[in-house]
């Protein structure tokens, strides 16, 4: 049986409060307002939502499963409200902009800092998406503008290569590697190393330089990101391979890179839809991205 509006609220702000006192408080209405509509939906769902045990509410399995559906329904009403109010008040510049993790701490908060001082009026939302999220968020328009650590084939996507990043060795401070100008696969495998999961871009394309030397390698760790992969290294847990990216600012000071054999690099990416046209704030945002003098140092920022 289907709910309408307003008993759905009703049943959000029960979950919310977990109490009909609570939720009376959140609606502003009478307690026994709130009692009567929870005793009609639970009739009219046919099922039970709430335990009741000592004077308290306990949501049901089904109430909780029914309530991730009510919180998409809310999540998409405030992001309507939203753009109502920026249309009403001309705050057209906003940007929502999604990327792989592993630039999550380099490079997208750089692009995005330069990009603030230039319009410091707008409003941008930056997430961090694996590849088939970020596909599925720019067809959906969930996000404008995407980031990517490797390119993306789709044809309702446009993929600009903005960047090769070479994949450099990283190793604790001290380490006997660190001896070395250059790093070969060889040289790592006999280390304890840090890996990335199959699943993934790094450890795909990884995977493929280890079997082109013909070696097979027994990770001491898995990892998904770069972030992680530093951090371990960092405080000496094995050795990783990650993009110059990764190391680029301060993160991690006290890690030592070099480069690796053979030369290796990914290739990061902008990627939109080719059938939304860019905001105004995107396109600036790609026109900063695509190679230019800006672009260049803010890539090689220490």
């Amino acid at each position: 049986m289907s709910l309408n509006l307003r008993q759905i609220e009703v049943f959000r702000a029960i979950m919310l409060t977990q109490s009909i006192t609570g939720a009376s408080q959140l609606l502003h209405v009478s307690q026994p307002a709130v009692s009567r509509l929870l005793s009609y939906i639970e009739t009219r769902v046919g099922f039970v939502l709430f335990e009741r045990i000592k004077g308290r509410l306990y949501a049901t399995p089904e109430a909780r499963q029914l309530f991730q559906e009510v919180e998409t329904v809310y999540k998409g009403v405030q992001r309507i409200n939203q753009s109502i109010n920026d249309l009403v008040e001309k705050r057209s510049l906003a940007l929502r902009l999604c990327c792989s993790p592993s630039l999550s701490q380099t490079l997208a908060p750089k692009a995005l800092a330069m990009l603030g001082s230039r319009y410091p009026e707008a409003r941008i939302l930056l997430d961090t998406k694996n590849m088939a999220d970020m596909i599925n968020a720019l067809l959906t328009q969930e996000f404008e503008f995407g980031i990517s650590i490797q390119p993306i084939e789709h044809p309702n996507l446009e993929c600009l290569p903005i960047y090769e990043s070479p994949l450099n060795v990283a190793v604790p401070p001290g380490h006997k590697l660190a001896e070395s100008s250059m790093l070969t696969v060889e040289d790592i495998a006999q280390e304890r190393y840090i890996a990335y999961g199959l699943d993934t871009p790094l450890g795909i394309l990884l995977d493929m330089v280890f079997r082109s030397q013909g070696i097979e390698i027994r990770p001491a760790v898995e990892v998904r990101h770069t972030h992680t992969a530093c951090a371990l290294v960092q405080n000496g847990a094995g050795v990783a391979i990650i993009d110059g990216l990764s190391v680029n600012g301060r993160s991690w000071p006290s890690i030592v890179t070099r480069p690796l054999a053979p030369h290796t690099v990914i290739t990061i990416c902008a990627v939109y839809s080719k059938f939304h046209p860019l905001s105004m704030i995107g396109r600036e945002l790609l026109a900063l991205l695509l190679g230019n003098t800006t672009y260049k140092e803010l890539v090689s920022a220490r």
